[in-house]
């Protein structure tokens, strides 16, 4: 991508989200992706090439470093056994029960494995609700069901990841699994990646008070968002989880004084502005890159996919409250309904496509473009659907 056309799709990233301000209800990703969609069949903007290395490494630490940043710790801790319990656990269910689904009515569409139906649950697992979080504040009224969902989704993109790995050298025969180094090395990256998130942004916190220039300040967390992700990847463990963990460690550290009350407006100002062009250019291309997956035969199995991935995860959603009686007094089956249809698919997702793609695309057409074609008809109808549907259901 070059620079001329990375200010253009900047620019229009910034005429959509104008318009969002107008029209608050209509989720931004959504229109940028049909947008790239369109772009796509411009020869200008067709020989972009989107990489899975563009999406995890560029994308993705500011992303997740503002979404942490901003989450509220309160709610985080309020919240943090169904979080957890929904991010992992949740997880590792959802990809067992509906792999075997999608394996067992997979036979009049195309040939599939268990372990390929396995890979495909893994890839569609991660949630986005980025496009969606204030939507539902708004509509509901209520930030309960926002701070779960986008909870959930902060911490399940580093679990989807280890699974994903896992399943993929089964898949492509690199690996023989067995329960107990899967185990070892889900714990090693996970909790890894978690306390050398928590160290450093512990650190950061400290570090701001040996310097009262903001702009030095802010460039710090830039440090921090980037520098933590690539130390963690270098050490073999979580960089999603270390830059999840150190913008919550930050935020926990802010929400206890008033001491950097100016370093936090200027962060939020700057975050602010680096969170609408990434997702500006994130989803603009996520449209142009969709079109060279898209296969018509396939449109229709795909949707059969979705609605599975949606019954599944509304049966580990309802199953998890009632089991657990204290999480079944603070959601009720309408609320695990609106969890379950925010839980869209998006930039994760695409990240694993990818990254199967560039490891193992031979003879794997069909399953690039049913996975691609899933992770659309999720963006495009969950995020369409999630005001109308929490206006009616709360």
């Amino acid at each position: 991508m070059s620079v001329t056309q990375g200010i253009l799709l900047l620019f229009i990233g910034y005429l959509i989200f104008t318009l969002d301000k107008k029209q608050e209800n209509i989720p931004v990703p959504t229109i940028l992706v049909f947008l790239g969609i369109g772009m796509s069949f411009i020869p200008y903007f067709s020989s972009i090439h989107v990489t899975e290395h563009m999406i995890y490494h560029i994308f993705l630490p500011p992303l997740l470093f503002v979404s942490a940043y901003r989450f509220p710790p309160n709610q985080f801790k309020k919240h943090i056994g169904i979080i957890l319990f929904l991010a992992t656990a949740g997880i590792l269910l959802t990809v067992g029960i509906l792999g075997v689904v999608i394996y067992t009515m997979s036979g009049p569409f195309l040939s599939l494995s268990l372990i390929g139906g396995l890979l495909l649950a893994s890839i569609l697992t991660p949630t986005d609700p980025v496009s969606v979080v204030s939507i539902l504040k708004k509509s509901t009224g209520d930030e309960k069901i926002a701070d779960v969902v986008e909870g959930e989704s902060l911490i399940n993109d580093g679990t989807s990841i280890v699974i994903f790995s896992v399943l993929l050298g089964l898949y492509t025969n690199q690996q023989d699994f067995s329960v107990s180094s899967f185990l070892s090395e889900f714990l090693l990256v996970s909790l890894g990646g978690t306390a050398l998130g928590i160290a450093f942004g512990w650190l950061m916190s400290k570090g701001v008070h040996y310097t009262h220039n903001k702009e030095y300040q802010v460039m710090l967390s830039i440090v921090l968002a980037y520098g933590i992700f690539n130390i963690a990847e270098g050490m073999g463990v979580s960089g999603v989880l270390a830059t999840v963990f150190a913008g919550l460690m930050l935020s926990f550290e802010y929400g206890r004084t008033i001491k950097e009350n100016h370093f936090k407006e200027s962060l939020d100002g700057f975050w602010s502005i680096i969170e609408s062009s990434a997702l500006s250019l994130l989803f603009l291309l996520i449209g142009i890159e969709a079109v060279q997956y898209l296969q018509v035969s396939i449109l229709g199995f795909a949707f059969i996919v979705f609605v599975l991935s949606m019954i599944v995860r509304f049966i580990i959603i309802t199953g998890t409250t009632s089991i657990f009686h204290k999480w079944r007094k603070r959601i009720s089956w309408r609320e695990s309904t609106i969890i379950t249809w925010s839980g869209l698919k998006g930039s994760m997702s695409v990240f694993l496509i990818l990254s199967f793609q560039a490891s193992h695309a031979d003879g794997n057409e069909l399953l690039l473009s049913l996975s691609f074609t899933t992770v659309l008809i999720s963006l495009i109808l969950q995020s369409l659907g999630v005001y109308p549907l929490s206006k009616k259901l709360l």
